[in-house]
């Protein structure tokens, strides 16, 4: 009775090995995904938190400002805009200086302005030079204010970055297929002579490999929904942690990776196996030995 019991043992501590290593390798698969995906979305966040300042001339009229920025709002590569007038822009900057600079020097220096912010795709040098030339032709714009460096420098390190994680990702999911593929070959070559012995009394090669088969998906199946509760947990911390990252989050996007986590489960575990399989079924009696 020990016998059998301890083989069950074995079988079951396989498969469970096999279901941890998967999820594992899902999960890190998941994390670049969550990552790539991202990234523009996080990009985009931060681009569209750089815009700029019109400084408007004293002779601007209310109309005159109300109709700009009607005008402005309307535009597809603006994303909001802002009025600021002189006394509301005079009282943030004595709260920042902590004293009345108006009474001092006797009038208020500041003009009033309109605070802009762009649509990501358009928060790039080229653009803002040529979105500065278009409002300064309006009369009551008298200065357009952006951070140049900033943006220039921004947009560079956006590249940068695009282009590391696509080369970690790819080299990850190398070396994740790789370990998974030889975690699976371990747990079949336990039951080569099994294989080998179904293979000489008849059975089939389609026969031989359907149980394997099948059971390799289980198996990825079971490592997807581990893998995709250890994303959940991982984003739930993050924002507990991060609050600012509910911005980039999306609901859609998720449900794609997460469906996209499940597909590669099922699919590394049904060629994996069947591999395997396929190489003991080709594999001469003496050599299942060694």
């Amino acid at each position: 009775m020990a016998e059998p019991n301890y083989s069950k043992f074995r079988l079951q501590s396989s498969s469970a090995t096999t279901v941890v290593s998967l999820s594992l390798v899902l999960f890190m698969l998941g994390l670049v995904g969550l990552i790539v995906l991202n990234t523009k979305k996080i990009a985009d966040h931060f681009k569209e938190t750089i815009g700029f300042q019109l400084i408007l001339t004293d002779a601007a009229r209310d109309a005159d400002i109300s109709k700009l920025q009607k005008t402005m709002d309307a535009e597809s590569f603006i994303k909001s805009t802002r009025f600021i007038s002189k006394e509301d822009a005079a009282r943030s900057l004595q709260q920042d200086l902590g004293e009345d600079f108006v009474s001092f020097i006797g009038y208020n220096p500041l003009k009033s302005s309109i605070d802009v912010r762009l649509r990501a795709d358009y928060a790039t040098p080229d653009s803002l030079i040529w979105i500065e030339k278009q409002l300064l032709q309006n009369k009551i714009v008298k200065e357009v204010l952006y951070p140049k460096a900033l943006v220039s420098s921004m947009n560079e390190n956006m590249r940068k970055l695009a282009l590391f994680i696509l080369s970690f990702s790819a080299i990850l999911m190398v070396i994740a297929l790789a370990l998974i593929n030889n975690t699976i070959r371990l747990s079949i070559y336990s039951k080569r002579f099994i294989i080998k012995t179904m293979q000489l009394v008849g059975a089939t090669q389609g026969f031989i490999r359907l149980p394997f088969i099948l059971k390799g998906i289980r198996q990825g199946i079971y490592g997807a929904l581990v893998a995709i509760v250890l994303l959940i947990g991982l984003l739930y911390f993050a924002q507990k942690q991060m609050p600012e990252l509910i911005v980039v989050q999306d609901v859609q996007l998720l449900a794609a990776l997460f469906t996209i986590v499940i597909v590669l489960g099922i699919a590394i575990g049904a060629i994996s196996t069947s591999l395997a399989v396929r190489k003991y079924l080709r594999s001469r009696t003496s050599e299942l030995y060694y």
